[in-house]
């Protein structure tokens, strides 16, 4: 197998040959077809997450075709297309795990942070972590909705029911929940950076009722938020942008400094969550319902060798939507 490998935390990725690998006992090895590349995997290169396995093969956003399997799994099969995402394995013992919060696992595993993932051309990973895809939608189109998208999903359902959702960070996983919430009959509001022009003409494409600035104010006053870019500055921002009794979501793994603001920011029920990970309910309760959504997924793809520039890219913002590795 050949793969992408990070060493070190702020150093380029490698390009390496690697010894085949067998999948073991309750796992599969995928031949990868397709990989999103998320902006974790920028926090991961970028050492603003402590701890990974090093070295590292990073990458969460998996579609891949089975070809060997572990023994004692099942319900899959050899040639299955299969989707592997950011959480790779709980322990299914702890507290959070009995009480069907395994997001929350005390002890897990995650793709391309903490076990290997997908910049690669083969992957193993936990069967019981594995999503099967079937065979409509192509490679590429799929990769970002396994993170982007399941992440974007939960933070959704997170925001609760409100009719008007702001979207701040408008990337990959808005670019995908806005088509989501628009399905649902919600109003989107797009922010993004500010004098951002263009991808504010991109929300309007997708859909979003009114896109601007993040430093402005939405016409009218929202029931929910979720924060998609990793600003601390933009809570703040938020919550003043919510209604009396509205919810902000903060759906990133990692988030700059979140700076003081004023009590009358949050007063009057204002509440301010935050998403970590998924569970495999999020992805099966979603994954169902893409083929009603009519989800379209913009992406740019990049040769897996080519990694660095993609990361280099998505980090400047040089793209709409998500960017996909392909081996």
């Amino acid at each position: 197998m050949k793969a992408m490998v990070l060493n070190k935390p702020r150093t380029p990725l490698l390009w390496t040959e690697l010894p085949d690998r067998q999948p073991g006992s309750g796992e599969i090895r995928v031949k990868v077809l397709a990989c999103g590349v998320c902006r974790t995997d920028l926090h991961v290169v970028d050492g603003e997450l402590p701890s990974p396995k090093s070295p590292i093969i990073p990458g969460h956003e998996i579609v891949g075709r089975i070809d060997a399997i572990g023994a004692g799994v099942e319900g899959l099969s050899l040639g299955d297309r299969v989707g592997i995402p950011w959480l790779g394995h709980t322990c299914g013992v702890c507290s959070f795990c009995r009480l069907q919060r395994e997001n929350l696992c005390d002890d897990p595993l995650f793709t391309g942070y903490t076990r290997d993932g997908g910049f690669a051309t083969a992957a193993i990973a936990d069967a019981r972590f594995a999503f099967p895809l079937g065979e409509t939608g192509s490679d590429v189109s799929l990769a970002p909705l396994l993170c982007a998208g399941l992440i974007g999903w939960r933070s959704l359902v997170i925001a609760g029911d409100g009719k008007k959702v702001g979207l701040y960070g408008f990337g990959a996983a808005a670019h995908i929940i806005a088509q989501v919430a628009k399905w649902q009959g919600r109003s989107v509001y797009g922010f993004t950076r500010p004098g951002d022009l263009a991808t504010q003409a991109f929300a309007r494409s997708l859909g979003a009722k009114w896109a601007g600035g993040s430093d402005e104010m939405p016409p009218e006053p929202l029931d929910a938020a979720i924060i998609f870019a990793t600003v601390g500055d933009l809570v703040p921002l938020a919550l003043k942008a919510v209604r009396k009794g509205g919810r902000v979501v903060c759906a990133g793994i990692h988030m700059s400094e979140i700076p003081s603001f004023p009590y009358e920011l949050l007063w009057e029920e204002r509440q301010l969550v935050s998403v970590a990970n998924l569970t495999r309910k999020d992805g099966i309760d979603f994954l169902r319902q893409l083929p009603e959504m009519g989800i379209v997924t913009s992406t740019t793809s990049y040769p897996l060798e080519q990694v660095n520039e993609a990361l280099a890219d998505l980090r400047a913002g040089r793209f709409e939507g998500a960017a996909v590795l392909i081996p």
